[in-house]
C-alpha cells in the first residue's frame, strides 16, 4: 500500500475527525459524524499499521482516536479514584521495582564517599590539596553550619527542594545515556566525602552527622531512586528481551514518570526536614529521630503497599487502555 497515496484521499476525513474531537459541544448531526468517522479511521489506522506499525502517521491517528473516543464514553474513571490509585498503587509498586537497584546505588555512594573521607581526613597532603588551613577552618567552624541558616527557613527548604528535584529529574531524564547516572553519584558521592574528610580531620566528625543525618537519610534515598530510575531505562535499551526496543523504553519510560513524580513529593518532605529540623535548636538525637522516621515510613510504604502492588501485577506503568496498543493490528 502506499502510504502517502492513502494519506492525501484521506486526510480530510481524519482532519474533519480531530476537529469534531475537539470540540467542546456537539450538535445530534455532529455526533453521528463523529462516530461515522471513528469507526472509520480505526479500519484505517488497522491497515496502516499492517505496513508501518511504528510510523508517525500512526502515532497521530492513535492520539486523535483516542481523544474522539472520550467525547462519546466520557471520562474512564473518577479523577479521585485515580488519584487514590497513584498513591495506593502505582507509585508504590514503581518504588518497589527499584528497591534492589535502589540500594545498589545507596551501596556505591556510601563507598565512594566513605573512600573520600578517609583519604581526606588521614591525609594531611590531600587535605591541603582540597583547601587551605584557613579555609577547612572557616568550612568547618562557620561556612558549613551557616549554610543551613543563613536563611529563612521557608525560603530554604523551598530552594532546597527545587535543587533537588532539579538533580532527580536529570538523573530519570538522561539515565538512558548511560553515564549521567554514575557522574552524578560519583560527584555527589565526592563532595560528601571531601566535606566529611575536612571535619574528621578537625575531630568535628559528631558535628558533620549532626547537621548532614536529619535531611540526608531521605535526601540521598531520593537521589538514589532517581538514579535506580534512570538505569532501568537504559538498561531497557540495552537489554529489552522479548519486548521491542522501542516497547520497552516506552514502557520503562511511563512507569518512571510515576516514580519521577512520586519524588517531587519526597523530596518536599526532605526539604522541610532541611529547612525546619536541622538547623532547629532540638536535640541532636531528636532531629535525627524525625530524619530516621522519615526515611522509615517511605520504606514502609515501599515494601508493605509496594510489593502488595507488585505481586498484584501492578508495575507502575499507565492501564492497558491509556498506554495504546502493544501489538500490530491488520
Amino acid at each position: 500500500m502506499d502510504i502517502d497515496a492513502f494519506t492525501a484521499v484521506n486526510a480530510d476525513k481524519w482532519a474533519r475527525l480531530h476537529e469534531l474531537a475537539s470540540r467542546s459541544r456537539l450538535s445530534g448531526r455532529e455526533a453521528d459524524e463523529l462516530l461515522a468517522l471513528y469507526q472509520s479511521t480505526s479500519a484505517h489506522l488497522s491497515l496502516i499499521r499492517s505496513v508501518a506499525p511504528e510510523s508517525g502517521l500512526s502515532a497521530s491517528l492513535s492520539a486523535t482516536l483516542a481523544q474522539a473516543r472520550t467525547r462519546f464514553t466520557g471520562a474512564r474513571s473518577n479523577p479521585m479514584a485515580d488519584l487514590a490509585r497513584y498513591f495506593v498503587v502505582a507509585l508504590p509498586a514503581a518504588f518497589y521495582r527499584l528497591t534492589w537497584l535502589t540500594l545498589a546505588c545507596g551501596t556505591a555512594f556510601t563507598l565512594i564517599g566513605a573512600a573520600y573521607a578517609i583519604w581526606i581526613g588521614t591525609s594531611p597532603e590531600a587535605l591541603r590539596a582540597v583547601a587551605s588551613e584557613a579555609a577547612a577552618r572557616q568550612y568547618v567552624e562557620e561556612d558549613f553550619i551557616d549554610y543551613y541558616s543563613e536563611n529563612p527557613a521557608a525560603s530554604f527548604a523551598g530552594a532546597v527542594w527545587t535543587n533537588n528535584a532539579w538533580i532527580s529529574a536529570q538523573a530519570v531524564a538522561l539515565g538512558i545515556t548511560g553515564f549521567w547516572v554514575p557522574m552524578i553519584l560519583f560527584m555527589n558521592a565526592q563532595g560528601v566525602g571531601v566535606a566529611a574528610g575536612i571535619f574528621a580531620a578537625a575531630g568535628k566528625t559528631d558535628v558533620f552527622f549532626s547537621y548532614i543525618l536529619p535531611h540526608g537519610l531521605m535526601e540521598l534515598t531520593a537521589v538514589f531512586i532517581a538514579s535506580a530510575a534512570g538505569l532501568r531505562i537504559f538498561w531497557a535499551m540495552v537489554s529489552p528481551g522479548p519486548r521491542t526496543r522501542g516497547r520497552a523504553v516506552a514502557e520503562e519510560g511511563r512507569s518512571l514518570i510515576t516514580v519521577a513524580l512520586g519524588l517531587v513529593l519526597v523530596l518536599f518532605v526532605s526539604g522541610l526536614v532541611e529547612g525546619f529540623v536541622t538547623p532547629s535548636a532540638l536535640p541532636v538525637w531528636a532531629k535525627i529521630t524525625i530524619g530516621a522516621m522519615v526515611l522509615a515510613a517511605y520504606w514502609t510504604y515501599v515494601l508493605v503497599w509496594g510489593r502488595r502492588a507488585y505481586l498484584s501485577g501492578e508495575r507502575g506503568d499507565l492501564r492497558r487502555e491509556d498506554a495504546g496498543y502493544t501489538e500490530m493490528a491488520a
